[in-house]
């Protein structure tokens, strides 16, 4: 599979932003986060190994630790900076270093959207699992940052006469929904959550996302530093098409939300085609009947 995202460069991006915190900055975070501790919360059992996977902060593990639902929360991240010297494994990323079997609850809040094989992550969570074992994680959804792609894009065309990729893509919901099944999750679900948040102008969104690590890090974007000329440009496009009566400018964040279940024998199984006792037909003759 080719790779999309520099890797290195992410974790360098995130170790920056880490070093500089901005205040508020993390609010996409803290949101997910508290929705986490929620879900989590409506789940009727209790797990023993938990673990929150390459989420790169603290935020996941307290969640978990919020809902009530888990005791001890192991965290595993991709540099040594993001433990921030507290107790967890470091490891490659995209690797999980857990055992077949050995947890019961896997959680991400805002990684995977920076995986360059998500399938391959997935596979690796459902094995981790043990049966009926529980994995929960929210990633950046297909119209996340829709506005800011439109604006770059057109300003680029209209300056260069040509593109280069600026804004990472995102998964769509029904794609995520499938991937899930196809990594063998059982009871697999997938929804979404968008966002809107308003700026003063578009160089206000490009700080809040340089401060959360989340700048451009595709192996294929341009190494032409961008020009003061393409920003002011793109920031008045921005403004043309996507400002409110007040002048401020809309920025989407869409969140998938994905579930699923390592297979158990307890779990509720669809039923098999041709099994129902009444025909569809026979009930809707009844109510025409009726």
């Amino acid at each position: 599979m080719q790779p999309l995202f520099d890797t290195k460069l992410l974790i360098a991006r995130k170790r920056r932003a880490l070093a500089r915190p901005v205040a508020g900055a993390d609010f996409l975070l803290t949101r997910v986060a508290e929705e986490l501790s929620d879900r989590l919360a409506t789940v009727e059992r209790r797990f023993e190994n938990a673990v929150a996977a390459f989420c790169v902060t603290p935020a996941a593990r307290d969640a978990v630790l919020a809902s009530g639902k888990a005791e001890k929360v192991q965290r595993i991240e991709a540099d040594e900076a993001f433990l921030n010297g507290e107790p967890g494994l470091v490891s490659v990323p995209e690797i999980l270093p857990l055992e077949p079997e050995s947890v019961d609850l896997v959680v991400s809040l805002l990684a995977l959207q920076e995986v360059n094989d998500i399938p391959g992550m997935l596979i690796q969570t459902r094995r981790a699992l043990k049966p009926d074992g529980l994995f929960l994680a929210v990633m950046a959804g297909a119209d996340t940052l829709t506005e800011l792609r439109e604006s770059l894009l057109a300003a680029e065309t209209e300056l260069f006469g040509g593109v280069s990729p600026r804004v990472s893509p995102f998964t769509d919901v029904r794609d995520a929904g499938a991937l899930l099944q196809r990594s063998g999750f059982a009871l697999p679900v997938a929804d979404i959550d968008t966002v809107t948040v308003r700026y003063d102008h578009m160089f206000a969104l490009i700080r809040d996302l340089r401060a959360m690590g989340a700048t451009n890090a595709l192996i294929a974007r341009s190494r032409r530093p961008a020009t003061r000329a393409l920003f002011a440009r793109a920031a008045e496009i921005y403004a043309e098409r996507f400002s409110d009566p007040d002048g401020r400018v809309r920025a989407t964040f869409s969140f998938v939300w994905l579930s699923g279940w390592a297979p158990h024998a307890s779990q509720q199984k669809p039923l098999k085609p041709g099994s129902a006792q009444v025909s569809l037909a026979k009930i809707l003759n009844e109510r025409k009947e009726g």
